[in-house]
């Protein structure tokens, strides 16, 4: 059976992530902060024998990849892909808004008023339903959606893949987290995926193992 081992990263901060906005399918420039969260997860990953490079088609990851990688000997050797099914969920009318306003927005049909309390609650995929409810113009994704998307995803890394490969993903912080959510709920401590940090997946043809999450002092 073919084995994957994939390293997730979250970009790094973006100033939409500075100010507290909803950033799904949207897009920002990284901070200087952004940056230097890019520079370490490179060096992180520095001495891993890495096969491929990959990253969502957001600008933020792209720019991300771009700047991990100068820290990786040989890189250049690398071949890059992006896929748009690594993307940040889609959040339809709420791109853009206040976080904390979208997060009291969706709640009040549930009678909670914070992102604590609802995801404390329903739960990742529960909640993305509730934002897809709530999304006065219907555009925001629903958890079967963002799934499907997703897992289209990891069916093209798997098929552009051999066995044994270790690759690196730049992706977002809700899209890791709910794969460790729906594949390793016991390492989802309710902490948002940092920017910059590093999660590791084992991926075979028909499951997915996580290795460890969002850490930032990962070395290899």
């Amino acid at each position: 059976m073919k084995k994957i081992t994939a390293y997730f990263v979250r970009h790094g901060q973006t100033m939409l992530n500075h100010y507290n906005k909803v950033q799904g399918w949207i897009d920002s420039p990284l901070t200087a902060k952004g940056r230097a969260d890019a520079q370490r997860a490179g060096r992180q990953l520095k001495n891993v024998p890495l096969t491929a490079a990959y990253s969502s088609d957001s600008g933020r990851a792209i720019e991300t990849a771009k700047i991990a990688l100068r820290e990786i000997p040989d890189s250049q050797n690398l071949v890059s892909y992006q896929y748009p099914e690594f993307r940040e969920q889609c959040h339809g009318y709420f791109e853009g808004n206040d976080l904390n306003q979208m997060w009291q927005f969706v709640g009040v049909q549930v009678g909670l008023d914070s992102e604590s309390k609802v995801l404390g609650t329903y739960g990742l995929e529960k909640a993305r339903d509730l934002i897809h409810q709530a999304d006065l113009y219907g555009d925001a994704e629903s958890n079967d959606m963002f799934w499907e998307r997703l897992d289209r995803g990891f069916d093209k890394l798997r098929a552009n893949s051999q066995d044994g490969d270790q690759v690196v993903v730049i992706s977002h912080g809700v899209t890791i987290r709910s794969i460790v959510d729906r594949y390793a709920p016991e390492l989802d401590e309710g902490i948002a995926t940092i920017n910059g940090s590093i999660t590791k997946l084992e991926i075979t043809d028909d499951d997915i193992h996580v290795d460890f999450f969002n850490k930032i002092d990962f070395q290899s």
